[in-house]
């Protein structure tokens, strides 16, 4: 996987973190406001709608009700104005007053430009607020390359998420298969032959400048549509690229050229979008298990020594499942010294794990946050490319409940069972044992 890549599957997971949270919030009466305005909105259209609001809550006969939607929009108000245009994937804003755990009421307010574009609008006062938006952007995050072809012209587009974007198009004129008199058959057979064949060469070269950047396909996968036997015979083709021939994952049969072809296309081709993460998601995790059944030496597992080979710079791939609940805890003790734990939700309600051993006294706690966040703020720091799963695979599910849900494949061989707490005893072996 690319660079980019690696850092939207984090952006992912981060916004997914945010969506639970957000989902989860619950407040009183209708005081939060869900904002969302997608790329090319106007700015003052957006002021003007939030004012008209303002007057209209004035008029809310509960005066605390009336005081936290007021409270709220002036909150919206004041997050508008550090921007003077919509930044290019649009923006999103939710500000509200929610009731926490302990029941008590603290105040919300969160702007922020999305990971990739949304194109949709929303201004909802409700109590709890609305992520429907920000969920459909994580349905699908990978892109996929459209070329729709037939007898009048070519479009290429891609779709990612509910984002579609064309391209190119450019129409063609092609000789039926009955000519008007003048020359004979095989000769207008030949031409007609010769025309289809250029058209299909001049498809294949606009295919790489579309879907080819850097030497490297820029797309999932490909997708061929069309209402006639171009898309097959450009499919079987020697003038497309091998690389975006080994990219193409269906060929389907639509009735229109053009966008409304496309559309079609989008729809035919819904199974094969969603499986595509499934697919690599069980095959990163296959060529973990096939590590271990080669006995290859290059797998970890486990928090502490899957995180001794990350701080050595062992890893090069660091698996992590999107949920795992696990805190990471610094701990500052009466001799000067600091140590790191990582504690489940169980291991946090057992009193003695928090002692310092010096003294016996509580142990003072400098940093407390989630292992996910940790890792995702530093797994670049250690060289490492960090890849988060789910559980819904056969795979990914053998691998939380056997592996307890972090591991890592390494650069090298390691012996991790003689991974201690001094440098000297860190060493690898080489393979020509």
């Amino acid at each position: 996987m690319s660079a980019n890549e690696l850092d939207i599957n984090v952006e992912l997971w981060k916004m997914k973190r945010l969506i639970k949270s957000l989902e989860m919030a619950r407040g009183n009466g209708t005081s939060m406001i869900s904002l969302v305005m997608p790329p090319k909105s106007q700015l003052a259209i957006t002021s003007k709608m939030l004012a008209d609001e303002y007057g209209t809550a004035s008029n809310i006969k509960s005066r605390v009700n009336r005081l936290s939607v007021l409270s709220a929009i002036t909150s919206a108000q004041q997050r508008l104005k550090l921007y003077n245009r919509i930044p290019k994937n649009g923006l999103v804003i939710y500000c509200g007053t929610i009731i926490t755990e302990e029941g008590k009421e603290k105040r919300v307010n969160i702007d922020f430009e999305p990971f990739k574009p949304i194109n949709t609008s929303l201004y909802l006062c409700d109590n709890k607020f609305h992520v429907e938006a920000l969920s459909e952007l994580l349905e699908s995050d990978n892109k996929f390359g459209f070329i729709i072809m037939d007898g009048n012209g070519s479009l290429f587009a891609t779709l990612s998420g509910n984002t579609r974007e064309i391209l190119h198009k450019f129409p063609v004129e092609l000789p039926k298969k009955h000519g008007r008199g003048g020359q004979s058959a095989l000769r207008f057979a030949r031409l007609r032959e010769e025309k289809r064949h250029n058209y299909v060469r001049r498809v294949s070269e606009i295919a790489v400048q579309m879907f080819i950047t850097n030497d490297k396909v820029n797309v999932t996968g490909l997708i061929l549509a069309g209402s006639a036997d171009f898309k097959s015979d450009l499919s079987k083709s020697d003038m497309l690229d091998q690389r975006l021939a080994a990219s193409i994952i269906k060929i389907v049969d639509v009735s229109y050229g053009g966008e409304n072809g496309l559309n079609q296309a989008i729809d035919l081709s819904q199974e094969v979008l969603q499986n595509v993460k499934f697919m690599q998601e069980k095959k990163l995790i296959s060529s973990y298990f096939d590590e271990i059944s080669l006995d290859t030496g290059k797998t970890v597992y486990g928090v502490d020594d899957t995180l001794k080979a990350l701080e050595m710079g062992a890893i090069e791939t660091l698996i992590i499942w999107e949920n795992l609940d696990i805190t990471r805890y610094v701990f500052k003790y009466a001799s000067g010294e600091t140590e790191v734990k990582h504690f489940n939700k169980d291991q946090e309600k057992i009193k003695d794990n928090f002692v310092d051993p010096g003294t016996g006294l509580d142990a003072e706690v400098t940093d407390r946050m989630p292992l996910l966040e940790w890792v995702a703020d530093t797994y670049k720091d250690f060289g490492a490319n960090l890849e988060f799963i789910t559980n819904r695979s056969t795979e990914g599910s053998q691998f939380v409940r056997g592996f307890g849900g972090i591991g890592g494949i390494l650069r090298y061989k390691l012996d991790v069972s003689n991974i201690g707490g001094d440098e000297d005893d860190f060493y690898y072996d080489s393979d020509d044992e």
